[in-house]
């Protein structure tokens, strides 16, 4: 028996003159988690989807040798035959269908008669309890949240008898508690003999779980690391990915807390629109001053977006109660029309279904939010939304073919640039941005903190919203904490840590074990 599960040797594939892989070379040990990193347009989900069979052999050149046998997939049903499973970022569950149905579609379990329900959903529980959900199989897949949704393809791969199961972004959609539950499931399937490969572009979950790392840019393999030899160095993964050194991930600027207060909310409260004696926001008070960058941290659940939200025009929310200023003017914003109106807008965390019409075009996305601006008596001039789409797309250095190009096409980090440009264009003052790096790589990550930097330089007030608690402590002025709807604690990023960030949660969330806790965060 060998002791690499899975060689690729030489692996190119092109798409017409466009090289997606050149020559790239992968090893697998039997039994570890491989991380497989790399910016966006690196190679790495087209080199899985080679694994995978979704090329089929002749596609692309090289060869394949899983447990010792030369490989040439024709089809996805090829390489499952083998043991190998891929679950892609965007989740391939049918909302409608039982999770039981969901996890034996085109894997069915069947008699003499047809589909063998006793048995399919006696298997789907044997394999929920494996993955350590705790749910009926005969639930709708639509009851489920998306952590939930994520274990269910866990189990679906381990129904096909997976040796090798390819995860692919798994932890994008995922709060920190959920990534965390999913990681810990991957390490005690590994004590179980399950060799995975993980593409992600969270360095800190690589570090994790990996037990070696491999990076690819630009269609070939830079090298691959080792967690033994303790080789899985941040700084070392960084310019492996863009072939140099970063120096800091995060734009030095010079901190401005001396400027006019442009934002000011007092006592604000919020409460769910469907459950109206349920408090999502509570007493919130804070404010922002022109040309400064404000945090917005909270653990899963803290009422962050909800706020975000609720203050843009009432956008979610009922009952809503408090006070808001813009510019020293006390304000009552009724719809996100009038919010706009006075120089707010807010940057939606879900790009795909909320911020932007992914069929559309560039130029259509980048001018959508003020169309009054590029319109004579409610006609678009498209020279002109053209014009101002292809500035926008240099200013952000945005890759794309041209301002026509889709932006369902185009890169998480270019999709986050084209939702940025969308607002830039409506010239507000004041941006509420929620999750702005969510889902895109780390040289992707650079480049939003640069535009968001040259924001605030210009005099623009930012109000970040992130999970990322080392994103707002590299980025903002100030941080406010919030847990359970309330603000609970105001500090300075430059005074700010992990620990009293924690601290200050543990303290007021008495659900949480505190020292325990901390010490996670530290």
């Amino acid at each position: 028996m060998t002791e690499h599960i899975l060689e690729m040797k030489e692996i190119s594939k092109s798409f017409g003159r466009v090289k997606a892989l050149e020559k790239v070379n992968l090893k697998v040990l039997r039994g570890e988690i491989h991380g497989l990193i790399g910016e966006n347009g690196a190679g790495k989900s087209t080199l899985m989807n080679i694994l995978s069979g979704i090329y089929p052999y002749g596609s692309y050149r090289g060869e394949i040798v899983f447990d010792g046998e030369p490989c040439r997939f024709k089809r996805p049903l090829d390489s499952e035959e083998k043991g190998i499973v891929i679950i892609h970022q965007e989740l391939a569950l049918i909302p409608g269908l039982s999770i039981g149905e969901n996890m034996f579609l085109c894997n069915e379990r069947r008699d003499r008669f047809g589909i063998d329900w006793g048995r399919t959903y006696k298997e789907a529980e044997k394999y929920l309890k494996t993955v350590g959900l705790d749910e009926n199989p005969h639930t709708p897949v639509r009851n489920l949240g998306i952590g939930k949704q994520q274990l269910v393809e866990i189990a679906k791969a381990l129904a096909k008898n997976a040796r090798l199961l390819i995860l692919d972004e798994p932890t994008s959609s995922l709060n920190d508690e959920e990534s965390e539950m999913l990681l810990n499931l991957l390490l005690d399937m590994k004590k179980e003999g399950l060799t995975s490969i993980i593409i992600s572009h969270k360095l800190s979950e690589l570090s994790y779980c990996a037990d070696n790392l491999t990076i690819l840019r630009d269609g070939s393999t830079v090298e691959t690391l080792s967690n033994k030899e303790h080789d899985i160095d941040e700084n070392r993964i960084i310019s492996g990915m863009i072939g140099g050194s970063l120096e800091e991930l995060y734009p030095k600027r010079e901190h401005n807390i001396s400027g006019e207060i442009s934002f000011k909310v007092e006592n604000w409260s919020v409460s769910d629109p469907k459950y109206p004696e349920k408090k999502v926001v509570k007493n919130a008070s804070f404010f922002a001053r022109k040309g400064e960058i404000v945090g917005l941290f909270g653990l899963q659940g803290a009422g962050r977006t909800e706020l975000a939200l609720s203050l843009f025009g009432k956008s979610f929310g009922s009952a809503i109660s408090g006070n808001l200023w813009i510019k020293g003017r006390k304000c009552d914003l009724k719809n996100s029309k009038e919010a706009l109106k006075e120089g707010l807008a807010y940057v939606t965390e879900d790009r795909k279904y909320n911020g932007l019409v992914l069929i559309q075009s560039i130029a259509g996305n980048t001018t959508m939010a003020g169309l009054e601006k590029i319109s004579h008596h409610s006609i678009v001039d498209t020279e002109l939304e053209r014009t101002v789409a292809g500035e926008y797309m240099e200013k952000l250095h945005t890759k794309a073919s041209s301002v026509s190009e889709k932006v369902i096409n185009l890169s998480g980090g270019n999709q986050q640039k084209v939702l940025l440009a969308k607002w830039m264009f409506t010239d507000a003052d004041i941006l509420i941005i929620d999750e702005p790096t969510r889902g895109i790589d780390v040289l992707a990550k650079h480049e939003i903190y640069d535009i968001l930097r040259k924001l605030s330089e210009s005099g623009k007030t930012i109000i970040m919203i992130s999970s990322e608690m080392s994103e707002l402590i590299g980025m903002c002025d100030r941080l406010y904490v919030m847990n359970e709807g309330s603000i609970i604690e105001e500090m300075p990023a430059k005074e700010a840590t992990r620990k009293r960030i924690m601290q200050a949660i543990v303290t007021h969330d008495t659900r949480i074990a505190s020292e325990k806790e901390i010490q996670k965060w530290k």
